[in-house]
């Protein structure tokens, strides 16, 4: 085994908490291009994003040259309840690997809501509460960002509804009742309660639903009910500015015993938790600071960036919400129901996506089966049950572990751990059981998808 001169797991002190959210479109030369409006194809302006989105929020989503934003002393009041999370040093995995590499990883899982969504959830709430609201709607994939929004409008006492892909609705029944539980109503989406939801079953009958479908939905309930907003639990800026927590304990965790990664990778669907995790380090690159190499893991079956095309799309299939810049398979692309429901959006972040572009970051895709393979492995040795989402980041990692095996190279390589699996325990089954396949979509079904993108 490994000289252990490094802990197991570094926590931080209380004190080093981050007072302000890290803002890494401060430091790009290259700015994501703006949201445009979709009624008059024009740069949304504030007011109009205030119809739909708290008004705080809107302010650090429209923010792109601002690198701070303090953070309310509520939000970081509630954060110490499980905040600072560890960041681990994979001792166990690099001895199964005999890897000359050193494998770190940072655990977002050590919270009721099982993942690092909890991070952006209550600082939504928050500013919601703030407002004034009686409430918020949204989306939810696996569950976790809609039990970590349930959890933080409980803390605050504001009504929630969540709209939950059908799929995981089905797949996941104790997800959903943690949601109930903290007195969220959960519908399964598309659903008969909106006009889009009854458009989309109408065109697509027996569907399993999906994210995009889903922000439709919680889109048009917000905007049809007086005192309630609509907040997003990832792709939006001002969730991958709340995540950058993530980004900034790492950075100084490593600081602290003088830790450089040479590779940092994450899961990406809409790219929440890969901002968030990269955002401090991807400043100094774009700042000359330090280099470093980044990698969004993606499944092969919604592989937005590496079979994308990078336009300007709708961010739901009901086409109702603004437009976006950002690597797509088409608002209407409709993904196969996999196990890993966070990771099911058509589009990427347009942070993450200009960053892309601009060849600072790296994208790869990976099959289900292999995910849940290198899952296992790594639940066998470091003790943590993952989330499917999170198991993406674990099979690249590994396979950079085992490509420094053949090379001899010893590069440190650090990944998000974004939450547990115990609630996905319906996809394990199913890889246990040798019935989990693989599905990647066609040239066609992609072409299929990006076929009625909108004319900008």
């Amino acid at each position: 085994m490994a000289d252990k001169t490094i802990p197991y797991k570094i926590y931080l002190e209380e004190s080093e908490l981050p007072k302000q959210w890290y803002n890494v479109r401060a430091d790009m030369k290259n700015k994501p291009a703006p949201l445009l409006d979709p009624k008059t194809g024009k740069p949304i302006t504030a007011e109009a994003l205030s119809e739909v989105f708290c008004e705080e929020l809107v302010k650090q989503e429209l923010d792109d040259t601002t690198p701070y934003f303090d953070i309310p002393q509520p939000i970081l009041d509630f954060y110490k309840m499980y905040r600072p999370a560890p960041l681990v040093r994979a001792y166990c995995l690099e001895e199964k690997l005999q890897t000359p590499a050193k494998i770190y990883y940072k655990f977002e899982g050590n919270n009721t809501s099982g993942s690092h969504k909890l991070n952006s959830a209550i600082a939504q709430a928050y500013y919601a509460k703030e407002q004034g609201l009686k409430g918020v709607t949204t989306e939810t994939g696996a569950g976790q960002w809609g039990t970590a929004l349930s959890m933080a409008c409980a803390y605050l006492g504001l009504d929630c509804q969540v709209y939950m892909v059908k799929c995981s609705y089905e797949q996941k029944p104790f997800r959903r009742e943690v949601m109930r539980t903290y007195g969220a109503s959960v519908t399964p989406s598309p659903s008969e309660l909106t006009a889009i939801g009854r458009q989309i079953l109408k065109e697509h009958p027996g569907t399993t639903g999906s994210l995009g479908c889903a922000i439709s939905e919680a889109v048009e309930a917000a905007t049809t009910q007086e005192g309630y907003r609509y907040v997003l639990g990832s792709v939006l800026t001002q969730v991958l500015l709340h995540q950058t927590v993530i980004g900034l304990e790492t950075k100084t965790a490593m600081d602290k015993y003088g830790i450089k990664p040479d590779i940092i990778i994450g899961c990406a669907g809409g790219g929440s938790n890969l901002g968030g995790l990269i955002s401090p380090f991807m400043g100094e690159k774009l700042r000359g600071e330090a280099d470093y190499r980044f990698i969004a893991v993606e499944p092969a079956s919604c592989p937005s960036l590496t079979r994308g095309k990078y336009v300007y799309d709708y961010c739901d299939t009901g086409r109702v919400c603004p437009l976006a810049k950002m690597y797509t398979l088409g608002s209407g692309f409709i993904p196969s129901s996999t196990h890993s429901g966070g990771l099911r959006y058509h589009g990427m972040s347009s942070v993450l996506s200009q960053l892309y572009d601009d060849g600072l970051m790296e994208a790869r895709s990976v099959e289900q089966t292999s995910v849940f393979a290198a899952a296992q492995e790594f639940a066998r040795v470091e003790g943590i049950l993952p989330a499917p989402e999170s198991s993406h980041a674990i099979r690249v990692a590994i396979d950079e572990a085992l490509k420094c095996k053949e090379t001899g190279e010893e590069k440190t390589i650090l990944f998000g751990l974004t939450g547990t699996g115990y609630f996905d325990m319906f996809a394990y089954q199913k890889f246990n059981d040798g019935l989990m396949g693989d599905y990647i979509p066609t040239d066609e079904e992609i072409a299929r998808g990006l076929a009625n993108l909108p004319q900008v």
